[in-house]
């Protein structure tokens, strides 16, 4: 009966990995590929009758094959997806100079206006006059958590 117990988790491990790496191949960027594949690999080797957890032998074979498993798994990782460029940070100092779209009126001396710049949208104000939702503007300077722009003609 404890046989018939040790086969059974070893299924369970082979399938939790599978839908681990099924995950993560939907998903990917969870990185849950090196505990789904440890999981197959240690399940494999209960159903082929290694015991890793009663005796010396079988716990030593289990660690060594999870950490190699983990090693092959996360440098095979870093080759299908060998590490995308650092994204661009954008501070509000970076952003003179550049064009953006409002998208909430930006209005002389308030900070309610609202402007898209490089996929972000930050507090805007104006010094002359109201600009509508829509129009493009250029930051002209930034002021403590907010930026002032002007309307691109």
């Amino acid at each position: 009966m404890v046989e018939l117990a040790g086969l059974s988790f070893g299924w369970m491990l082979v399938v939790l990995g599978t839908i681990l790496l099924v995950i993560e191949a939907a998903n990917p960027g969870f990185f849950i590929a090196v505990p789904g594949t440890v999981m197959i690999i240690l399940g494999i080797l209960i159903l082929v009758g290694v015991d890793i957890f009663s005796g010396p032998v079988g716990l030593v074979v289990g660690v060594a094959a999870a950490i190699a498993v983990s090693i092959l798994t996360i440098l095979l990782y870093r080759r299908i997806n060998p590490g995308e460029e650092a994204p661009t940070t954008i501070s509000r100092d970076s952003l003179v100079g550049k064009e953006g779209r409002v998208v909430k009126k930006v209005i002389p001396g308030s900070l309610s206006g609202k402007v898209l710049i490089a996929g972000q949208e930050w507090s805007a104000r104006s010094l002359a006059g109201e600009i509508p939702e829509g129009l493009t503007v250029r930051v002209t300077s930034s002021e403590g958590v907010h930026i002032v722009v002007e309307e691109v003609k």
